[in-house]
């Protein structure tokens, strides 16, 4: 059994570029966080010698398949011989696909890449990642005016994870991190108190987040960063500052990325002029 200690290693591979498959498998990895699990993509998988060549490699480091294959030979051949090495696997669309076949009473196309669509709203998509990426954790705080959505919070409530989870959804979101040291720049008072969404969490509970950081790091658990009086010290500079935005707060402590994406999504469309 694997120790926590140990990464995980998902091979999510594909007959396209496999994020279908990674955002499945980040979505799952959450629910196991802080568990470190490393994904790696095996994209653009058209013939059998490429799956046995990562058969080979599964056998060398372990790890877990997770597999979007849409033409039914690969996908068939993959699973039997991910039995027979006894590996273990999952099939992320065969189901799905064979469900919808019977409820539409039609076969599936089963055509690689057919979920991607190179359409406006793809593109909008890659927009608000790319975007999410560039004005992540303060690097530009330009990007505050810019963004549909702002997020400010100290360092571990989740802002990297929720910024990009929001631009699947095709939100542009710039983080600002908090820090007694330094003041948060002044555009942040500046901008539509309604589209800033202010992240806090219990102490403990991100002590303990700080903690297991540290340790996954390979650092002293015991450094400045998990400090109990750091930490008391950071939120309540936090807390003043949001007050100071007037904008909506919301407790992480307890909530899933996608919990509180949709309380974030439920509050902007709720807000005038910003939905």
């Amino acid at each position: 059994m694997n120790s926590t200690n140990n990464p995980v290693i998902v091979y999510v591979v594909s007959d396209a570029i496999g994020e279908t498959g990674e955002s499945v498998v980040n979505a799952v990895a959450l629910q196991f966080y802080p568990a470190p699990i490393i994904i790696e993509r095996v994209p653009f998988v058209h013939d059998k010698q490429e799956i046995d060549r990562l058969l080979d490699k599964v056998s060398k480091q372990q790890g877990v398949i997770a597999f979007t294959l849409v033409i039914p030979e690969l996908r068939d051949y993959l699973t039997t011989r991910a039995e027979q090495a006894g590996f273990a696997f999952v099939d992320l669309l065969g189901p799905l696909i064979h469900t919808f076949e019977k409820a539409f009473n039609r076969k599936a196309s089963h055509l690689p890449g057919g979920n991607h669509p190179l359409d406006e709203d793809y593109f909008r998509k890659v927009e608000a990642i790319e975007f999410a990426v560039k004005y992540d954790d303060g690097r530009d705080f330009s990007g505050v005016v810019k963004a549909d959505i702002v997020l400010v919070g100290v360092s571990r409530t989740s802002k990297t994870p929720l910024s990009m989870y929001l631009a699947h959804k095709k939100y542009k979101v710039a983080n600002v991190p908090l820090v007694p040291e330094m003041q948060p720049p002044e555009i942040i008072f500046r901008v539509p108190k309604n589209k800033v969404i202010g992240l806090l969490i219990d102490p403990d509970k991100l002590n303990a987040i700080r903690r297991e950081r540290l340790r996954t790091l390979g650092l002293a658990s015991n450094a400045t960063y998990a400090n109990a009086e750091r930490i008391k010290k950071e939120l309540d500079f936090a807390s003043k500052v949001l007050d100071r935005i007037g904008c909506k707060v919301i407790d992480v402590s307890n909530r899933a990325v996608e919990e509180t994406a949709s309380l974030v999504l439920e509050h902007i469309r709720r807000s005038p002029n910003l939905s």
